[in-house]
């Protein structure tokens, strides 16, 4: 089984790049996008057909803004758009899919960046979400959460960690929620099986941060603790462009 996770910054710019075409062209079982700030009515024929799995879509309700699609190849014996908090849901942030013996969270997580109460709002996300997890793992499910973290858990995870220490996606509060999940039941397998590997999956656009190799690992696979002996891989495709952060995919027995 193999499952991609990538934050487009926009569908709609992605697909005006052709970075799509990368994605399907892998085969995935499943294709997580995060940030996709448009509505599914708003993609005209042409982009309708370049999406060639079918999917679930949910959108915020703030035009332009956040928004999560999951495509698969076998459709879910369930889908769960969000995590029953209106606080959070109006965001557009999750899509939850279910088949036999694995949930697929698919999940866009807030941004901190735009002052306290946005942070306050981030950790209150983390909080609920592993609230749900762990009701869901007492009873008895195996999950794996994707997405865009919005923050990088360790100094090996960001090229300048001293210089980001007060910086939202960086902050000490931040980082011991992520531990949190790992304390939890959770294992983020890319750090699993590469502890010491440096790669990034975000840089921002400014001072040819990408080409200079100044990026954070934002982008992430934790998987429940039974589901760890099934995985096979974890691939971070830095090279591949088309958005201001890299796709990454997991591989699974």
């Amino acid at each position: 089984m193999k499952i991609i996770t990538w934050n487009v910054n926009g569908v709609r710019a992605a697909l005006g790049k052709n970075a799509l075409d990368w994605a399907f062209a892998q085969d995935p079982d499943a294709l997580c996008l995060q940030e996709v700030k448009a509505r599914e009515e708003q993609l005209d024929e042409e982009q309708r057909a370049v999406l060639k799995l079918p999917y679930t879509w949910n959108a915020a309700q703030r035009p332009g803004y956040s928004g999560v699609t999951t495509f698969y190849k076998d459709s879910p014996n369930e889908t769960v758009m969000g995590m029953d908090a209106p606080k959070f849901d109006v965001e557009g942030r999750v899509i939850q899919t279910v088949w036999a013996g694995l949930r697929l969270f698919n999940i866009y997580f807030p941004n901190g960046q735009r002052g306290q109460e946005r942070v306050d709002y981030k950790l209150e996300f983390y909080a609920h979400l592993l609230e749900l997890c762990g009701m869901l793992h007492k009873n008895g499910e195996n999950i794996i959460i994707t997405g865009d973290f919005n923050t990088a858990h360790m100094p090996i995870d960001l090229k300048n960690p001293k210089a980001n220490e007060k910086t939202s996606g960086f902050l000490p509060r931040e980082r011991e929620w992520v531990q949190k999940f790992l304390d939890n039941g959770f294992v983020d397998v890319y750090r699993h099986l590469y502890p010491d590997k440096i790669q990034y999956t975000w840089w921002t656009y400014r001072l040819n941060a990408r080409a200079r190799g100044i990026g954070w690992r934002l982008d992430y696979f934790l998987v429940s603790e039974a589901l760890v002996s099934r995985v096979k891989d974890v691939v971070i495709h830095e090279g591949v462009m088309g958005s201001d952060h890299c796709p990454v995919e997991l591989v699974l027995d």
